[in-house]
């Protein structure tokens, strides 16, 4: 079994990894104090194992990355941001269903 961990995106690898990725990303805007990323973290790993080879998972921690944070305008945490082709193509707000995160996601497949 290959144990499939989301990638952490930072300002040295966004460009190449989310903005440039040839398949479309799902972007988990988070903190290590936030309780509701807390709950979404297993949500995000598993969607990140189950779309393995389909879409990029990731994770972006606000107080590392505040750059990267403003640039997408993350106003609150958790946020999940859709990318494809380089472009912001979807956003949602707050803690969710893996449903409803893996609905976004199949529309941009």
């Amino acid at each position: 079994m290959v144990i499939v961990m989301e990638y952490k995106f930072t300002k040295d690898n966004f460009e190449s990894e989310v903005m440039n990725s040839d398949m479309p990303v799902l972007v988990d805007f988070y903190a290590d104090w936030c309780g509701p990323c807390k709950m979404m973290s297993p949500v995000v790993d598993n969607i990140a194992e189950k779309y393995a080879g389909k879409a990029k998972v990731g994770k972006v921690n606000v107080d590392q990355q505040q750059e990267i944070a403003r640039q997408f305008g993350i106003m609150s945490i958790p946020s999940f941001v859709f990318i494809k082709d380089g472009k912001k193509v979807d956003q949602a707000m707050g803690a969710m269903p893996a449903s409803a995160l893996e609905a976004k996601l199949e529309r941009i497949l």
